[in-house]
């Protein structure tokens, strides 16, 4: 499987572990902030203050015993949030690989491998793509 079909299922993944997690993966910085926060919220506001005082006393084994305890129907907000999470990741992940024609990214003069529009070399083979521009110009120093 190549790197490009295996992309958007890490991605989803790391959603599945943590809300914004994929998105951090994928360098959306604020879409995994927005999730983080929605995750949170939606677990604050579904959240009883029961298992809270449960965590604040017993510890995470008793929150966890107080959660059980909760219905679906109440914890479905969180688990509704936490799959359109998911879901989300996934897709961005495609979204994002999809490159058009003319839109090509550009590759490595010496290994032929995707570069960042960031970076003055190639995060692969470390070749120096941009040479500075005085270099060869004597006077200039």
């Amino acid at each position: 499987m190549n790197r490009t079909r295996l992309r958007p299922w890490v991605a989803a993944i790391l959603a599945f572990v943590y809300p914004g997690l994929g998105h951090v993966y994928l360098r959306l910085w604020l879409r995994a902030l927005a999730w983080f926060a929605l995750s949170m919220l939606t677990t604050a506001l579904v959240l009883p203050e029961s298992a809270v005082t449960a965590f604040e006393t017993g510890g995470f084994a008793a929150m966890s015993e107080a959660i059980r305890s909760l219905g679906l129907a109440t914890l479905a907000p969180v688990f509704l949030v936490q799959f359109l999470n998911i879901v989300d990741a996934y897709v961005a992940a495609n979204r994002r690989d999809v490159v058009p024609d003319h839109e090509q990214a550009a590759t490595c003069p010496e290994c032929g491998r995707e570069l960042d529009d960031d970076l003055d070399f190639c995060p692969w083979c470390t070749t120096r793509l941009d040479a500075p521009e005085d270099a060869g110009d004597p006077t200039s120093r």
